[in-house]
């Protein structure tokens, strides 16, 4: 009798210890669809804002080139890839990050 009493408990507590493991289960999984959604809405907005950065280090870097190169400074291409090399790093974050999380 009180053998199969234990029984009973540890089945009940196994069978209550499962229940609560798959309603974890549903919950982690609703918040990493929850988490997929939010990020994926975040994209394109940081994405636009990464490229429009870009573009305006572009410009800028270009006036300043010019500005060089205009007072005959000896440096003018050491500038250049340097302002062109950012400005292309910040485009193709845009684009990777846009490839990456679209």
């Amino acid at each position: 009798m009180k053998k199969t009493n234990t029984l009973q408990k540890g089945l009940l507590l196994a069978v209550l210890i499962a229940n609560a493991t798959l309603k974890l289960l549903a919950q982690s999984s609703q918040g990493i669809t929850q988490a997929t959604s939010e990020v994926q809405s975040y994209v394109d907005p940081v994405a636009n804002l990464i490229i429009a950065i870009g573009a305006v280090v572009g410009l800028i870097g270009g006036i300043r080139v010019y500005i060089k190169w205009q007072s005959g400074d000896q440096d003018t291409q050491k500038a250049l890839m340097g302002w062109f090399g950012a400005c292309l790093f910040l485009i193709l974050v845009g684009v990777v990050i846009r490839a990456f999380f679209g």
